[in-house]
C-alpha cells in the first residue's frame, strides 16, 4: 500500500517537479528529556517510517532515483540508548527507497536533485529549521546561474495533493480506523462501568487509557477530556483533576490511536448511573441530533447540510424546553442557539484526529464521497449562571460523538460498540454498580 500511495503521489505531481518532505523532529520536554515522538502524518503516509530526522525526496523524472530517503545512520553507541534504526540499508530494503543516504549528507546532495527541477513541492511554515535548509539550498542553486544551473522557479505546496489523497480512505485504512474505533469504544465502556461518585476525573482518564493500551493501541490519539459537573461545559477541558460528585454528569472525549489512525468518541453519562429529568431532556435533544445527522449520511450530501440539520434539531429542542425564545426559525437566523451550541457538528478523521482535507471546495461545501470518514458530534453546554437558564439545567454539558464512514449506499458507524441510548447507559452502569455493591 505504501508504494502504491507513493506512485499515486508521483503521478499527481507537476511535470518536472521534485518533492521534499521532512519527518517530524524530536521535541525537548524538559532538561534532557524529549516528548514522546509521533511522526508527521504526511511523512508517515508516504514512507511508513516512524523515526525522527528523516527526509524524503521524490523525483519522478530522475533517471535512477525517483524515491530517495535521508535517514539517521545506524550507530551502536546511539542505538544502545534509543533503539534500533532502519539506517541507510533498511531505508532501501524495508521501505522501498531507490537510494538512501546519511541525513548528514542532505546539504551536499539535495542541490543535485533540485538542480534540474522546474517546480519544488515543499510546504513552508511547518518546520522553521528545515525551511532555512530549503532556502539555503535554493540560494546556492541561484548563485550558480552562470554555470547553467537554475533550480526550481516555482514552489508549490504538496499538501494540496497529499491531503486529498488522505481524505479518501482505502479499505486497509478503513480497517485500521475500525480497529481504532473498537479500542476507543472499549475504553469508554470501561469508564462507564468503573465510574462512581467520589472518584476523580483523572481516575476515569486512567481507566480509559489503560484500556486503550491493553487492547493494542499505541496510546491516546489526543489528550483525553474527562470532565464532570461544570467541566462538562468546557469544550476542550483536559485538566481532569476535579472530584466527581453525586448528581454530576461526566463527559469523556477520548480516542485511541492504532497504527497511525485515530479513534474519536465522546459519551456523556450520569456519575451515579441515573439521569435527572433535566439531564435526560438535554441528553435526548443531543442524541436526536446525532441520530438525525447520521441518517442523512450518504454520497452526494453536502458536509454543511449535516451541520445545518443538527442546528435545526437542537434549536427546536431548546425552544420546546423553554431555554430559548422561539420561533425556531428566528433562533437559527439570529444564531441565538450558539449560546449553548458553539461548534461544528463534525470533522474529518484519519491519521490526525482533526484530519486533513478541505471542507469547502471552489464555491461550495464539500460533497460526501465513499471512503470519507468523519465525526458526528452535536452538543449542548449549559453552564451555571448562564443568562435566563433555570437552575435545574445548571452544569449540564452533553456531547455525543460517533465516527462514521461514508459507504456506497449510506453510512457505517464504526463506534457503535459503546452505548448512547440513555436506557442502555443506565442499565450498563446499574449492572456494574450491583456487582461492586
Amino acid at each position: 500500500m505504501r508504494l502504491a500511495r507513493l506512485n499515486e503521489f508521483m503521478e499527481k505531481m507537476p511535470p518536472e517537479s521534485v518533492a521534499v518532505i521532512p519527518s517530524a523532529r524530536e521535541v525537548r520536554r524538559n532538561a534532557d528529556t524529549d516528548y514522546e515522538f509521533r511522526q508527521d502524518s504526511d511523512f508517515f503516509f508516504l514512507t511508513g517510517i516512524s523515526e525522527p530526522d528523516c527526509v524524503a525526496v521524490i523525483a519522478p523524472s530522475h533517471p535512477h532515483h525517483r524515491y530517495i530517503l535521508f535517514v539517521r545512520p545506524r550507530r551502536r553507541e546511539e542505538e544502545i540508548w534509543t533503539g534500533i534504526r532502519a539506517g541507510v540499508e533498511g531505508a532501501v530494503r524495508d521501505f522501498g527507497a531507490d537510494a538512501a543516504f546519511d541525513i548528514a549528507s542532505l546539504g551536499e546532495l539535495l542541490p543535485g536533485y533540485l538542480a534540474e527541477a522546474e517546480t519544488l513541492c515543499y510546504r513552508f511554515g511547518l518546520h522553521d529549521k528545515f525551511d532555512a535548509t530549503i532556502i539555503a539550498t535554493l540560494r546556492s542553486l541561484r548563485e550558480r546561474i552562470r554555470s547553467g544551473v537554475y533550480g526550481p522557479a516555482t514552489i508549490t505546496d504538496p499538501s494540496l495533493i497529499l491531503h486529498e489523497m488522505r481524505l479518501r480512505k482505502n479499505e486497509e485504512e478503513i480497517g485500521k480506523l475500525r480497529r481504532a474505533a473498537r479500542i476507543s469504544a472499549a475504553g469508554h465502556v470501561a469508564a462507564m462501568q468503573e465510574c462512581r461518585p467520589g472518584m476523580f476525573e483523572y481516575e476515569l482518564e486512567a481507566v480509559t487509557e489503560y484500556t486503550f493500551r491493553k487492547n493494542g493501541a499505541t496510546g491516546p490519539a489526543y489528550p483525553s477530556i474527562v470532565g464532570s459537573g461544570f467541566n462538562t461545559t468546557i469544550l476542550h477541558y483536559n485538566t481532569n483533576q476535579e472530584r466527581i460528585d453525586d448528581g454530576d454528569l461526566v463527559l469523556i472525549d477520548a480516542g485511541a490511536e492504532f497504527e497511525g489512525f485515530c479513534g474519536d468518541i465522546t459519551r456523556t453519562f450520569p456519575a451515579n448511573g441515573r439521569f435527572t429529568r433535566a439531564q435526560q431532556a438535554i441528553y435526548e435533544a443531543v442524541l436526536n441530533a446525532n441520530r438525525e445527522v447520521i441518517s442523512m449520511v450518504r454520497p452526494g450530501v453536502s458536509f454543511m447540510a449535516l451541520h445545518l440539520r443538527a442546528v435545526e434539531v437542537l434549536a427546536e429542542s431548546l425552544v420546546s424546553l423553554g431555554l430559548l425564545a422561539g420561533p425556531t426559525s428566528e433562533v437559527i437566523e439570529r444564531e441565538t442557539y450558539r449560546r449553548y451550541f458553539m461548534h461544528r457538528t463534525g470533522h474529518w478523521l484519519g491519521m490526525d484526529v482533526h484530519d486533513v482535507g478541505r471542507y469547502h471546495t471552489r464555491d461550495d461545501w464539500r460533497i460526501l464521497e465513499p471512503g470519507m470518514v468523519f465525526t458526528v458530534e452535536p452538543g449542548l453546554y449549559l453552564a451555571a449562571g448562564s443568562e435566563g437558564l433555570p437552575q435545574e439545567f445548571f452544569n449540564i454539558g452533553v456531547r455525543i460523538e460517533d465516527d462514521v464512514v461514508v459507504t456506497q449506499s449510506g453510512a457505517e458507524v464504526i463506534t457503535a460498540d459503546v452505548p448512547k441510548d440513555p436506557r442502555e447507559i443506565e442499565e450498563l452502569m446499574k449492572k456494574s454498580l450491583s456487582v461492586s455493591g
